[in-house]
Parts: structure tokens; sequence; C-alpha cells
């Protein structure tokens, strides 16, 4: 059995796309996932479950929120492992010691391309820094994502892919629970 760490996007946010975190594991306990655990109301999970690839549990979780909690939303689902990798290939360690609530990775369902990603760096207006790994960026948003003009659907926009982001504590907080 492998452990998953799935994220949802833009549940909670506002008072839109609203639903309980015992809904959601209900729902994984419903999905036959094992152990389903989550971490604040933003729609951070983790699970067991069989072999199955993280683009496979995607679409099997997104179809089960939809038909049995009538909402529509994108997950992204890593292995332990791969959370790991987010953490460990983190470009910014100064920054998150220094001040964790300020990094944020944005978790992304395709890698974009350098170009992309450096018209996405060309873009920004302020003093947001953006660096890209694989299927996730890691954002330096020094005056807090609420001031920034950095937007999520710049970001999507530019980078031609979906994503949600955690700040650099929640990342912690979930690898801490995948691993445990």
């Amino acid at each position: 059995m492998m452990i998953h760490v799935a994220l949802l996007r833009g549940i909670n946010v506002g008072g839109h796309k609203m639903v309980a975190m015992a809904d959601l594991r209900e729902l994984l306990t419903r999905l036959g996932f094992a152990g389903p655990r989550s971490l604040l109301q933003s729609g951070n999970l983790v699970f067991g479950s069989t072999a199955r690839s993280g683009a496979q549990l995607e679409r099997l979780l997104e179809v089960g929120a939809e038909k049995h909690l009538g909402l529509q939303t994108d997950f992204f689902v890593r292995t332990t492992a791969e959370w790991d990798e987010v953490i460990a290939g983190n470009p910014f360690p100064r920054e998150a010691a220094r001040d964790p609530a300020h990094l944020l990775v944005m978790f992304l369902k395709d890698a974009p391309g350098a170009r992309d990603v450096k018209a996405l760096q060309a873009a920004i207006r302020g003093p947001e820094v953006v660096r890209a790994q694989g299927r996730h960026a890691y954002i330096i948003f020094p005056d807090g994502t609420g001031r920034s003009r950095l937007t999520g659907s710049i970001i999507e926009k530019t980078l031609g892919t979906r994503g949600t982001g955690r700040n650099w504590n929640t990342v912690r907080k979930l690898g801490a629970m995948a691993n445990a």
C-alpha cells in the first residue's frame, strides 16, 4: 500500500465550493482508500492506496467527488516519495526557514515548458520570485499572496496548466503526516 497526498483546488475559499473535511474523508473511504486523514479546511488529504498512477487517482477522486458530493474541482495527487522530493527540491531554503508563510508551492497538473516558466518570470510586476521544477512551482510572495498581482489565474494561464498552491508550513505538515 502506498501513501498519497491529495490537494483539492479552490474549496472552502471565500464561501465557494464549501465541503466538510469529514465528507471528504468519508468519500475516500467509500472509494476504497485506507486511513484517510485531513489537514486544515482547505482540502489537504493523506491516504493509502494500492498502486495506481497519480493521474488515475486524480481522475477517480474528481469523478467520485462530483458524483457523491456534487463537487467539481481538481485533485492533485503525489506519492510520499514525490512529496519528499518537493520538500528536498525547494530552491529557497533560507526563505523557507525565515518566512515559511510567504513561500508557496504551486502543485501543477502538468510540467510547464522552460519557455512558459521564463514567460511567467517576465510577467512578474512585483517582488515575487518564481522557480519551477517538474510539476511544481515555488513562489516567494514577500508581501503575501493577498497583495500580489501575481494571481493564480496569471500563473495558470502563463504556464498552460492548472494548479493549486500551499504555503511552506502546510507542505511541511503534510509531509510529516504522509511519513508518519
